[in-house]
């Protein structure tokens, strides 16, 4: 669980609910069900035309990630390439050959594999960084669905108003009533303005980041990869690949592993 998320939306909706109700308000006013239907589902809909179906319905499976997500500091991968660099050192890059069905992440696996099978460092940078690109090309489009939700649902909201203003010009007659038709009517640019601010350009915000600490993982891995090709020292690709750890410390206590001559 993403407690950042989580917390961080729950604190947001308990703020404004707060000053709701110190300010005399009730739950009642702001729960208006014709509200959202109006700017929900004209985000939507402006989303869905803009988009293809595929990228909606891949954004819509990303908001569970959002608020379960386990944090990857490429520790566990900084510690297998090194350990990979030590042994290929040793025997050869022949010998990571068994190791290969053992490693967990695809990406790591593949570019292994290319360099086992003898492919030069050069083309194997060429073919996995088209690789990365192509899919960080394709994660991009996840977060800008949000933004772009982000962008219609404050207008959609406004629209809503206006809806619920015509409404009330209508029915002037009972004056009695003017001034809660209104304050009904606003309730839907709270709703647009509320999701675009608490909600959905926050979430784009979270899965950039995301998309590009996954993206830095793949850096790291292909770094390590085409190192060990070169035949560069054990400790010397440890303290290379640190660099693309955000928290890790420059200056190892004890390496990885032991590298030998």
């Amino acid at each position: 669980m993403d407690v950042g998320s989580l917390g961080g939306i729950l604190l947001a909706l308990a703020g404004i609910l707060a000053g709701l109700l110190l300010e005399g308000g009730h739950l009642s006013q702001v729960l208006q069900p014709t509200a959202a239907i109006i700017v929900f589902g004209g985000t939507f809909g402006a989303v869905m035309l803009q988009f293809p179906l595929k990228t909606v319905f891949s954004a819509a499976g990303r908001l569970v990630r959002l608020f379960l997500h386990k944090q990857d500091t490429g520790a566990l991968q900084l510690t297998q390439i090194v350990s990979f660099a030590n042994k290929a050192r040793r025997e050869g890059i022949v010998s990571l050959d068994p190791e290969l069905p053992k490693i967990g992440n695809p990406f790591l696996r593949e570019a292994l594999t290319l360099a086992v099978d003898g492919m030069e460092s050069s083309e194997l940078r060429r073919i996995m960084e088209f690789q990365i690109d192509n899919v960080s090309e394709t994660e991009a489009r996840i977060p800008a669905v949000f933004e772009s939700a982000g962008g219609f649902s404050p207008t959609i909201g406004i629209i809503g108003a206006v809806i619920g203003l015509i409404q009330v010009m209508q029915h002037l007659d009972h004056m009695d009533q003017v001034g809660r038709g209104i304050a009904v009517a606003f309730v839907a640019t709270i709703y647009g303005v509320g999701a675009a601010n608490l909600f959905f350009l926050p979430a784009a915000g979270k899965l950039k980041q995301r998309a590009r600490d996954e993206q830095r993982l793949k850096e790291m891995a292909l770094e390590g990869v085409i190192s060990i090709l070169e035949g560069m020292n054990p400790r010397m690709i440890e303290v290379k690949l640190r660099s693309f750890q955000d928290s890790a410390p420059r200056t190892p206590e004890k390496p990885a592993a032991e590298s030998r001559p």
